[in-house]
């Protein structure tokens, strides 16, 4: 199982692709894949058939995944892209900090 660099709700911006310089929140994440899918980036068209009686169908636009290693964490003190550090405290736990400013992300 590998690890990937953002949780669900962080703050990220897109590095390359159709969406470069985007912002949005992370909605899902899945390691297994190495993927993420961002609030409002790579919008694909889906097309619905009709379930039940009365419920509509059509195309609808909705949030595609894309490749974890695509975005990077916006850190939320200095509001800049930035890489993810990790630091140990004496409790034992272990948190992320911004490479950049040095404050607990």
């Amino acid at each position: 199982m590998s690890k990937v660099h953002v949780k669900t709700g962080d703050t990220v911006v897109v590095l390359s692709g159709k969406d470069k310089g985007k912002k949005g929140e992370v909605l899902a994440v899945s390691p297994k894949e190495g993927k993420v899918i961002v609030e409002k980036v790579n919008m694909v068209s889906k097309h619905v058939k009709p379930r039940r009686m009365g419920e509509p169908g059509g195309i609808i636009k909705a949030e595609g995944a894309m490749y974890a290693s695509k975005v990077q964490l916006v850190c939320p003190r200095c509001k800049q892209p930035t890489r993810i550090g990790h630091k140990l405290y004496e409790d034992g736990s272990k948190g992320r900090i911004c490479k950049k400013c040095g404050e607990e992300i």
